[in-house]
């Protein structure tokens, strides 16, 4: 079985989010459960040097996009035993960011015809074609337009796996045919159609053979309105062949046992020594030194979507509780400065840090003893896992891969691996707050609930296995 994944980023070579996490993990662990796999993606500007180094050109054409012919260089490496294949147009893809400029549409329709392209050229056969979030969606109709008849193609299935539905690629309708080159009998309602506009990611959920989501909550939300984005309709149609596999963090890179970037390692039965951590990192952030005092980190993109309303209404009650808080991460202007201003204002209780720091990340997961992770809506979310995996149990709003990894802590049972509430409501979240440190208090009970957590599996050895079981269920079909 030949498995080719498709993305628009991918650890170590491009990275804006979770996505990136996601195909830079669950290939390799495919490729350790015996899968033969392979991962496209586009050679941005921003790849890391020594990476471009270890790339060797392959293949070069010329891809039509419209009246367009550009260049097409196929490049491939080898890592960690993955084989990846990057997508070389300096027009399109160097440039400084990855996302962000006036041209998506263009850019990303060139690299689905040329990742189709690309495939037959080195000969590349898939029996599986995995798709991820909107920048590939329109692959699956170029498959069936453009390559139908094409024998290469014939036994190929789609996969095509929702990252984030808010996020869906929708523009004019005029580049159905001028970048796409597909005919109007695909503009339709039960086509591409959305709202008089082209929509690349109901693209990839009306024309692939199954779709999947990173959380099975995610998979029963965006059914209905307040997730579903206005495709709701459209997933209820597809709820047979839509699944939610919950994702999983990379092991390797998460492992407190020998993570190179905290000061002392430990795990489940020393966790003594997470106290190094937490005093160490009070140390470097100038707050006060001090084992005693709950530590709560956030480590997040500073948006709306991840609950930041909640916590800017209930900030200053939140830091007249006994405790401090340590915030990494960039996003909305307001929340940054908002952060930024209390800060200032409890510098004994606040050490806001308004970057992208992966240290400092690693050392916050090893260091606090609370994560907060309030989300309005979370299709998986990695974060939590990396705390659990840390010992450091999270806070959250019952939603998403949040809802389906986090058990709030019961008294009565004495279940539980962290902290949650159901509504989006501030004060719902700021009594959970106060729970966690009433609890935090109680050091025996406190430890079984870290080691607990410390325990989970969340590597992604078992999602792995179900997709496997999707992708061999797809092919006998």
């Amino acid at each position: 079985m030949q498995v080719v994944f498709v993305a628009s980023e991918g650890v170590p070579f491009s990275k804006s989010g979770g996505l990136a996490d996601v195909i830079g993990a669950l290939p390799k662990e495919l490729h350790r459960q015996g899968i033969d796999v392979a991962v496209v993606l586009p050679k941005y500007r921003s790849t890391p040097s020594e990476l471009c180094e270890a790339l060797h050109l392959v293949d070069s054409f010329k891809v039509k996009v419209g009246w367009r012919q550009q260049y097409c260089g196929v490049l491939a490496t080898n890592h960690q035993d993955v084989p990846f294949y990057l997508i070389d147009n300096e027009y399109y893809f160097g440039r400084h960011e990855l996302y962000g400029y006036g041209d998506e549409a263009e850019r990303y329709a060139f690299f689905c015809r040329a990742v189709l392209q690309a495939l037959t050229a080195i000969d590349l056969k898939p029996d599986v074609l995995h798709l991820h979030d909107w920048q590939t969606g329109i692959i699956s109709p170029l498959l069936e337009a453009h390559y139908g008849e094409v024998p290469f193609y014939a036994d190929t299935k789609s996969v095509f796996t929702i990252h984030n539905l808010k996020y869906q690629g929708i523009f004019p309708k005029t580049i159905l045919y001028d970048l796409l080159e597909l005919s109007w009998d695909y503009f339709t309602v039960e086509g591409l159609e959305f709202h008089d506009h082209i929509n690349f990611l109901k693209a990839g959920l009306v024309y692939s053979d199954f779709l999947t989501t990173v959380s099975p909550t995610y998979a029963r939300e965006i059914q209905y309105p307040f997730y579903g984005e206005k495709l709701e309709g459209l997933l209820q149609n597809r709820q047979d062949e839509l699944v939610g596999i919950l994702n999983g963090i990379d092991y390797d890179e998460y492992n407190p046992m020998r993570d190179p970037h905290i000061w002392k390692y430990y795990d489940a039965d020393s966790l003594q020594d997470k106290v190094e951590n937490k005093l160490r990192l009070q140390a470097e952030l100038h707050l006060p030194v001090n084992s005693e005092i709950p530590l709560i980190g956030i480590v997040s993109r500073l948006v709306s979507q991840k609950g930041f309303d909640l916590i800017a209404h209930v900030l200053d009650e939140i830091l007249n509780c006994d405790l401090q808080m340590v915030v990494l991460g960039t996003g909305d202007g307001y929340f940054e400065d908002m952060f930024g201003i209390k800060a200032s204002q409890y510098p004994e209780k606040l050490s806001a840090n308004i970057r992208f720091d992966n240290t400092l990340a690693h050392r916050i997961y090893a260091g606090a003893d609370l994560l907060l992770m309030p989300s309005m809506f979370e299709p998986c979310g990695l974060a939590q896992m990396i705390a659990l995996r840390y010992g450091c149990l999270p806070i959250v709003r019952e939603t998403g891969g949040l809802n389906d990894s986090v058990q709030s802590y019961n008294t009565e049972t004495g279940v539980g691996n962290g902290f949650s509430f159901t509504n989006y409501n501030a004060h719902d979240m700021l009594y959970t707050i106060r729970r966690a440190l009433e609890i935090y208090q109680d050091k025996p009970v406190w430890n079984r609930i870290c080691q607990r957590a410390m325990q989970m599996d969340f590597s992604w050895t078992q999602s792995a296995k179900k997709y496997i079981d999707l992708y061999q269920r797809l092919i006998a079909t």
